[in-house]
């Protein structure tokens, strides 16, 4: 039952990254580097947008209208732009990577896959890439083949997200139950960028599943001094440390300030039922 339990905890807390995950995925679509026409590469001049040619241009555009539409939720509208920048460049990396990103928020994980495997045929060593992907098999469980990816992608040249990579790999190994490990990747995302309360939340989560209660309490306080950065999540957490600390009244502050500010969140409804271990 214990190991249910913390997995439903987890659960709750990568609600934390899924936004970290997306955001720089859309980051990797926005970003099309289509390639310049041979006479300007050989110029070594500039890339201008009078370097295009018309069915880079289309591409971009349409790369463009995709990733804005996928960040708003408009799953089909966003399929369409791919389809139609597939249209002016069929080999278009970044495309089959949105593409991938689309069917596997449409459910629809063969296309995911077939897409995101097509991106990495036309890109091996694309880390925006090996990341998606990564999360795309950890999502599902497969954490084995998710670690590979992520591996890849920290290795990747010129990779400028390793943070990012990080704190979606660690909390996928504490999904597959190694806390150890987990505790180690998600402490060099922290190290690499202390500012992300999602890497604080879910080091803190770990720390609390592995008994290390004092500091579990350091790193959610980091996010839950920072009104703004607090959210149910943190909120909750953070009781249940002070009660593991035997800390009733600091347990009760938490949970109370989870109440009032978070009443319809079902880490409130877990309070109220004074489950702790839930």
């Amino acid at each position: 039952m214990s190991s249910l339990l913390g997995a439903k905890r987890l659960e709750s807390m990568t609600r934390w990254l899924a936004g970290v995950a997306l955001v720089g995925a859309q980051i990797g679509a926005l970003g099309v580097a289509l390639p310049l026409p041979a006479a300007a590469q050989g110029a070594g001049e500039r890339s201008t947008s009078s370097d295009e040619s018309d069915p880079q241009r289309r591409a971009r555009i349409r790369m463009q209208l995709a990733s804005s539409y996928y960040a708003d939720g408009q799953l089909a509208t966003a399929l369409d732009q791919v389809k139609l920048a597939l249209a002016a460049i069929p080999d278009l990396p970044e495309a089959y990577n949105l593409r991938g990103l689309i069917y596997a928020a449409l459910g629809d994980d063969a296309l995911a896959a077939e897409s995101f495997r097509r991106a990495l045929d036309l890109r091996p060593q694309d880390g925006d890439t090996l990341h998606n992907f990564g999360f795309f098999l950890c999502q599902r469980g497969r954490y084995a083949e998710a670690e590979t990816y992520f591996d890849r992608a920290l290795n990747a040249p010129q990779y400028r997200s390793s943070s990012r990579t990080l704190l979606v790999q660690g909390v996928c190994q504490s999904r597959g139950g190694d806390l150890a490990r987990a505790e180690a990747t998600l402490t060099r995302a922290y190290e690499l960028d202390a500012g992300n309360p999602a890497t604080a939340v879910n080091l803190a989560d770990v720390l609390y599943r592995k008994g290390e209660f004092e500091r579990a309490r350091f790193y959610v306080r980091r996010v839950n001094g920072q009104t703004e950065l607090q959210n149910a999540e943190s909120l909750w957490l953070a009781a249940r440390i002070e009660r593991k600390l035997g800390n009733d009244s600091g347990a009760r502050d938490f949970g109370n300030q989870l109440r009032d500010r978070y009443p319809q969140s079902r880490e409130a409804a877990a309070f109220g039922r004074g489950s702790f271990d839930e």
